[in-house]
């Protein structure tokens, strides 16, 4: 077996029958006398090209041809690192962030469960911040960002993500109104109150209270809202309509007279819904103490069981717009109201204001006694009880002459 030096299609021994001949000396020749060795061993061959000590028939390459392989690894490892920088700084470093306290306005919203995670793409969106990985480095070096509540803020474009961080951690910066609705409020101060504390008109609120419909008004409230839009303290986001605070003011009364089981307690008194609410709202004008809102209502139920007219000044007043005192003119007691209780038997036809839970629960659990009568002491900031007229009329004349003597009746 013999083994070529050669390509296996430029072997010696196959281009020996093809014009080659052996000299004196020993070494092939061909035609023309030029040494075997010479030309293919030495690239001397005619028109094979070559250089350098290679085969028959093999091209010598270009000189550049590394060069350029070199060139291009080069470009290759470069690129190659850069991306691989890139991508080390873009998951390790602060990420892209602006500088300063940005411009224009963007009110950002924090909705219940949401973390720094879920804010940053979302400030990012909205073009709050540069990047989710400079809001949440700040994020991580500041613990206050784990209970940032929930509510409206008023950010900036292109902020820092420190000073957007800086805003959404405290709470005192919300958008925000509050609207305070207080224990007895009658409508009509209730629509004051709401204009006056947000950008809602008179005319949208008191059109939307004259739909029941439209603020979700319970059955038994018979298409009046009054006594239903419950005294708390709302809060008012740049999201919240006139309807949607309504709304949530009838749903918050509707939530407390669930908790109380209202209805089934009202039916067991053979009371309605409405005829409670309406004695809460009463007791709300006719006494100021916690212990006297059940005997209140105790006078109440005994003058109804008498058939006794009520002669309640905060039903007339209710009418007459009278506020700042207790008393009522002869003139106000005169009126043709169904909710002049001196002229009219029974409860007035319905709640004069919008009650608490404690005067609520107050006109489902009375106290016990007989009392038919009552007026507020002013002097002690009590209220005085009795049985009869006579006795009434002596605890009469206590407020009527604190009243004379002070300006504060």
């Amino acid at each position: 077996m013999t083994f070529s030096l050669m390509g296996p299609e430029e072997d010696h021994d196959a281009q020996s029958t093809s014009g080659w001949r052996r000299g004196d000396d020993g070494r092939m020749y061909d035609d023309e006398g030029t040494d075997y060795y010479q030309r293919f061993t030495r690239g001397e061959g005619a028109g094979r090209g070559g250089g350098g000590r290679r085969g028959p028939g093999r091209s010598r390459r270009p000189r550049w041809v590394p060069a350029l392989v070199l060139a291009v690894i080069a470009v290759l490892v470069i690129g190659v690192g850069y991306v691989g920088v890139g991508k080390l700084r873009d998951r390790f470093g602060p990420g892209e962030d602006y500088a300063g306290p940005g411009s224009g306005s963007v009110v950002f919203q924090v909705a219940e469960g949401d973390t720094a995670s879920d804010m940053a793409p979302e400030l990012v969106d909205r073009g709050v911040v540069a990047s989710s990985k400079a809001f949440l480095s700040a994020a991580r070096k500041d613990e206050r960002s784990s209970s940032i509540q929930v509510g409206f803020y008023p950010l900036k474009e292109k902020m820092s993500s420190q000073q957007a961080l800086d805003v959404l951690v405290d709470p005192k910066n919300q958008v925000q109104q509050k609207v305070t609705i207080p224990e007895g409020a009658r409508l009509r101060d209730i629509v004051q109150r709401i204009t006056k504390a947000t950008d809602f008109s008179t005319q949208e609120v008191a059109g939307l209270l004259a739909e029941p419909s439209q603020i979700g008004l319970p059955a038994a409230a018979g298409g009046n809202p009054e006594g239903y839009l419950y005294p708390a303290t709302y809060v008012v986001t740049p999201d919240t309509t006139a309807k949607s605070l309504l709304r949530q003011m009838v749903a918050k009364s509707v939530q407390v007279e669930d908790d109380l089981d209202l209805a089934a307690k009202a039916r067991a008194k053979n009371l309605t819904v409405e005829q409670v609410i309406t004695v809460a709202s009463i007791l709300e004008y006719e006494a100021n103490r916690s212990e006297d809102y059940p005997k209140v209502a105790r006078v109440i139920y005994n003058r109804l069981a008498n058939d006794m007219p009520l002669q309640l000044d905060s039903t007339v007043s209710y009418v007459s717009g009278r506020s700042g005192d207790v008393w009522t003119t002869a003139s106000e007691r005169d009126s043709d109201s169904q909710y002049n209780t001196y002229k009219n038997q029974g409860l007035p036809p319905g709640p004069i204001g919008s009650p608490g839970q404690e005067t609520v629960e107050a006109a489902l659990n009375p106290a016990k006694g007989s009392w038919l009568y009552f007026v507020p002491d002013f002097a002690t900031n009590t209220t005085l009880f009795s049985d009869t007229l006579a006795e009434h009329e002596k605890n009469v004349a206590k407020p009527k002459e604190y009243c004379r003597t002070h300006d504060s009746c």
